[in-house]
């Protein structure tokens, strides 16, 4: 105040180390601030006033999940020129905030949880096809199926070829059991709507049962999370993308993306996890200690129809075809169906075993072809190869493709198809079709046509001798009484 008494009131408010204003506002009221009476009000005009009331309140009353900006196109609508711009939309966004936290509905609350050891493992499904995977130069789209025990955050992961069926979620929740050791006391999943969808109401029911009676045989209970609310599986929705962030990070450091197989890209995933798991150690241990115990034996992990095999010389599954020896023409054989592969029975015996496709939407047929079921029968009668339906289907590597449209484009019908069904042959009569293909493949690098005679000279020699003389040394009956005596 001494200032005042010296200099201005601008200079002796920046010696005093507040602003101009600030000492005009003391200057009008020498009131101390702990003895002020604060009132709160406004500075400016209510840009809202008489419309906030009028035109918001009973449309927000009627629908609180209204947003700022829809209402605020709604008020340009109706008064252009007291609204020309923008400019009040956070006020509105503050005024519509402020109204649903004293006048909204209520709100879900999330309940933390603590979870028990050997309690819960949950199960979900994700897609996978960000991460860019390859096998054999071809994209590969895919599912990820993740198991994690709730306590420890051990998790299992299988790769799924199909969709969210009852068939991929059995198959790798049992592989996950018998990985963990032990049965957690309760199983929780999503609705499985997936495995339902476009079924019919015997078919939801008897899938229904199918997973009753399969959480059944390992003594667990069966749970899911309420429609829409994910937080409720919150232990594996998580995880999920931090499972394929790792497995990202891990294709970088791979520096590729292609595996040879879906075998090496399922070697690699696994390898990934158990890394993973290893620094769960500590927990799993604890979590072990109160797992129930397996059963047994493991229980039925696949979907099982019956299919007659046909004189096409094969049967349909799904609406897919596939290849059985001829032999079974006129048989019924009970299929079991898993995610990545069929295998078909004739009684307790497995006489076709395919990996498993799936059918188009473009409604053309999906065949599945082994040339090692149909080659007898196409030597007898060549000339079928050309215009079968599964002709491309037929030929094991792409060599052997490519040498059928050298031959068809060079050669007469009659003579490409004997030639070629020659091929096929010698392939499954010498067991040679890896290095048949490479010959393939350097006679048409070099221009020639393939010559199946030409090519069986040039073959690796079967070897088929045995030795002549076989000693055989007889021990002494002596010895046996001897082994007896000493063992009483």
């Amino acid at each position: 105040m001494s200032d005042l008494q010296t200099h201005s009131q601008r200079t002796a408010a920046a010696r005093a180390g507040f602003s101009e204003r600030t000492a005009r506002r003391i200057d009008a009221d020498p009131t101390l601030p702990s003895n002020r009476k604060i009132t709160h009000g406004r500075t400016v005009a209510d840009p809202l006033e008489g419309y906030w009331e009028a035109d918001m309140l009973p449309l927000l009353a009627k629908d609180s999940a209204l947003q700022a900006v829809t209402l605020l196109r709604h008020l340009q609508s109706l008064h252009p020129l007291a609204f020309p711009d923008a400019r009040i939309r956070r006020t509105l966004e503050r005024r519509i905030r402020q109204w649903r936290a004293l006048n909204g509905p209520e709100r879900d609350i999330i309940f933390r949880q603590s979870p028990e050891p050997g309690y819960m493992a949950q199960s979900d499904f994700t897609h996978a096809d960000d991460l860019g995977v390859m096998i054999a130069g071809q994209r590969f789209p895919h599912l990820l199926y993740h198991f994690v025990m709730v306590y420890s955050r051990w998790e299992h992961v299988g790769v799924v070829l199909g969709g969210e069926s009852f068939t991929a979620l059995a198959e790798n929740l049992q592989q996950a059991l018998w990985s963990l050791g032990g049965v957690p006391h309760n199983h929780r999943t999503d609705s499985l709507s997936a495995a339902f969808r476009n079924l019919t109401a015997d078919q939801r029911e008897d899938i229904t049962l199918r997973y009753e009676a399969f959480v059944g045989h390992y003594g667990m209970e069966a749970s899911r999370n309420n429609r829409g609310e994910a937080h409720e599986n919150g232990a594996v929705e998580s995880q999920n993308r931090h499972l394929k962030t790792a497995i990202a990070q891990a294709l970088i450091l791979r520096g590729n993306r292609d595996f040879a197989s879906i075998a090496d890209y399922r070697r690699f995933v696994d390898l990934l996890v158990a890394r993973r798991n290893r620094q769960r150690a500590d927990a799993i241990l604890a979590e072990r200690a109160h797992l129930k115990p397996l059963p047994a034996r493991r229980t039925t992990d696949f979907t099982e129809t019956v299919v007659p095999v046909t004189r096409t010389g094969g049967f349909l599954v799904k609406s897919v075809f596939y290849s059985a020896p001829s032999q079974l023409i006129g048989q019924r054989l009970r299929v079991h169906v898993y995610d990545d592969r069929i295998e078909a029975f004739l009684g307790a015996t497995l006489v076709v075993h395919h990996p498993r496709a799936r059918g188009r939407d473009d409604g053309h047929r999906v065949h599945v072809v082994n040339y090692h079921h149909v080659i007898h029968a196409l030597r007898r009668k060549p000339q079928a190869l050309c215009n079968s339906v599964y002709r491309d289907n037929l030929f094991p590597r792409t060599e052997y493709s490519e040498a059928w449209k050298v031959l068809q484009r060079d050669l007469p019908r009659r003579d490409a198809c004997r030639r070629m069904v020659d091929l096929l042959f010698i392939a499954h009569e010498r067991t040679c079709e890896a290095e048949l293909a490479h010959l393939l493949a350097a006679d048409l690098a070099c221009g020639a046509l393939p010559d199946p005679e030409a090519l069986t000279l040039r073959l690796t020699p079967r070897h088929m001798t045995l030795p002549q003389d076989v000693a055989v040394a007889h021990p002494s009956l002596a010895s046996f009484d001897a082994l007896l005596g000493g063992a009483a």
